[in-house]
């Protein structure tokens, strides 16, 4: 089967998969994939008119998908969105809806590193981070005018912004647009029950471990999976294991109890001691438990999910367990750069000659130095020279800068693609590197790599491989 370079499963770290003895995976974004801008724009609507409710000045604002992206820091104390490289030199920001010129961001940040332990940033390392961005822009605006006399801070704003969000993913109504009009919200994947069939036929232990609740764990995952899986199979006979309310990332950090659903219908939980038993339903609990359940541990178990820090980061670093990223906005990347190839291959070849011009430009300078210290000549020939190279690198500079900005809006025409920050790595790859062993843009995409494939990571690049 050949494998569409954008469905490709991507390695960090070399993993193989005939090792794996069970596999988790998150429901939201992971195993269900929404329509991005219909989701957000709606769970932003409802976060709005939330506030509004309150006597904020919102009900006017309107959501835009193209604002912001994944992978951008929250400055909490500057107001500001930003990129940063891996190495946390910001690159591009904007103060609430107005992106900031080049001065502006060297000013803001000159001597100024993103770290991410420091409580100064949060990162929008998640889907659902789209909506809590645009929103948190927008309001940076009206508190700048002063518009927002509830709030003292940037820093305040953004938890406003957050209980608010957290709110509407709680209470339900959002939930219940979902199951009432799935056709709007959610993308069919008839391939990712192809691809957890081919698991269990490869005795995987097949493990769903989402926040969502039961109800709507249910009501989503039949609606899902119901219509690709061989009749009479149900979904539920495709996860031995199923743990709803999950509360990650606590799950894989504090010891919480179980919970067993006994009452399925109505949701009725009675508490739970000792290991799990296959077919139950679950509520809360936490990794370890699970693993002793299993029987297994660490790289036994792979774990698949949409959220960097409460799915990849926390499993990672707690248990050791092996990750998977569900990247689902790749896709669009991929194709844009390369359908960019060709544009990709003149830049590199424009830079190149740069380099050597610049590199000859150096040579003549320190050849005037010597003649000037060394004979006391007036240099004529050699500024003549150098004005000559001068002319033409100014000359590839006006061809290089318009394909240099094309190939910074890939992705997203104001932040780039989320992989990249400039020529370099970003700060969001960075952590993707550092906590997911594997990155792809579906779960489906394991239909494409059998569940005993070895997946090799590159070789590693270093600047002088070149």
């Amino acid at each position: 089967m050949t494998i569409d370079l954008v469905r490709g499963i991507f390695t960090n770290r070399t993993l193989n998969l005939r090792s794996i003895k069970a596999i988790g995976y998150d429901m939201d974004y992971t195993l269900i994939h929404y329509r991005t801008d219909d989701l957000e724009r709606r769970a932003y609507e409802i976060t709005r008119d939330r506030l509004s409710a309150k006597g904020w000045p919102v009900a006017h604002l309107q959501f835009d998908s193209g604002s912001v992206v994944r992978g951008l820091a929250v400055d909490l104390e500057l107001g500001n969105l930003v990129k940063a490289t891996r190495f946390g030199y910001v690159i591009r920001a904007a103060h609430g809806t107005r992106i900031l010129n080049y001065e502006e961001v060297r000013n803001a940040y000159a001597g100024t590193l993103v770290d991410l332990a420091e409580t100064r940033y949060e990162f929008m390392n998640t889907l659902y981070s789209i909506s809590e961005g645009n929103l948190f822009a927008q309001l940076v605006d009206l508190f700048d005018t002063g518009s927002l006399p509830m709030v003292r801070s940037y820093s305040e704003l953004s938890s406003a912004v957050q209980r608010a969000l957290d709110r509407t993913h709680v209470d339900g109504r959002l939930k219940a647009e979902i199951h009432a009009d799935p056709d709007r919200y959610v993308v069919p994947d008839p391939e990712v029950v192809e691809a957890l069939l081919d698991q269990q036929l490869a005795g995987k232990h097949l493990m769903l471990i989402t926040n969502a609740n039961w109800v709507f764990t249910n009501q989503m995952m039949e609606l899902a999976f119901a219509p690709y899986l061989p009749a009479p199979m149900t979904w539920r006979e495709l996860f031995p294991t199923i743990i709803v309310s999950a509360n990650k990332p606590s799950f894989f950090s504090h010891d919480h109890h179980f919970y067993r659903v006994v009452d399925e219908e109505n949701a009725l939980l009675r508490p739970h001691t000792g290991t799990l038993d296959e077919g139950s339903v679950y509520y809360g609990g936490n990794a370890m438990v699970l693993e002793e359940s299993l029987g297994l541990s660490g790289d036994e178990i792979l774990y698949v999910g949409d959220h960097l820090f409460g799915d990849v980061h926390v499993s990672k670093s707690m248990f050791r367990w092996r990750t998977a990223l569900i990247l689902r906005e790749l896709e669009a990347e991929l194709r844009a750069m390369v359908g960019f190839q060709e544009t990709e291959g003149n830049l590199m070849g424009l830079m190149a000659e740069k380099g050597e011009l610049e590199h000859e430009r150096a040579q003549l300078r320190l050849a005037a130095l010597h003649e000037e210290f060394q004979n006391g000549g007036s240099g004529e020939q050699t500024s003549s020279g150098l004005d000559r190279i001068q002319s033409l690198v100014t000359a590839l500079d006006d061809q290089i800068a318009p394909l240099a900005r094309e190939s910074g809006r890939l992705g997203n025409p104001t932040w780039g693609p989320i992989m990249r920050a400039g020529n370099d790595k970003s700060l969001f790859a960075r952590q993707v590197e550092r906590y997911a062993d594997i990155y792809t843009s579906r779960a489906s995409n394991f239909l494409f790599e059998t569940p005993f494939a070895f997946l090799r990571a590159p070789r590693g690049s270093l600047p002088h491989d070149a």
